[in-house]
């Protein structure tokens, strides 16, 4: 009887396959921060306080990340944060 050849073996092919595919589902979860210009970080702040989730400060000129408590004197700043906060949210939600 023949011993199979090593070179034939496959059975390592499904565990790398698997681990391609999980990066692949990590880099498409990823969250973009570093293309969020002026123009969408205003919008995006705008949205977060009509949805009570920011409360701009006119006196002290910062906008506060109430699910935080973070204070912030720039809305990009503030924009940045948020997706991220959201995707590590939306990460810790998945584990469970």
């Amino acid at each position: 009887m023949d011993s199979p050849d090593p070179h034939d073996d496959t059975s390592a092919d499904h565990e790398q396959l698997e681990t391609e595919f999980l990066a692949q589902d990590r880099d498409a979860a990823s969250v973009a921060t570093a293309d969020i210009d002026d123009t969408t970080a205003r919008s995006l702040v705008d949205n977060l306080i009509d949805a009570d989730v920011v409360t701009p400060v006119p006196e002290d000129r910062v906008l506060v990340h109430e699910p935080s408590g973070t204070t912030f004197d720039s809305s990009t700043q503030l924009a940045v944060f948020h997706r991220g906060w959201t995707a590590g949210r939306d990460a810790d939600a998945e584990a469970e």
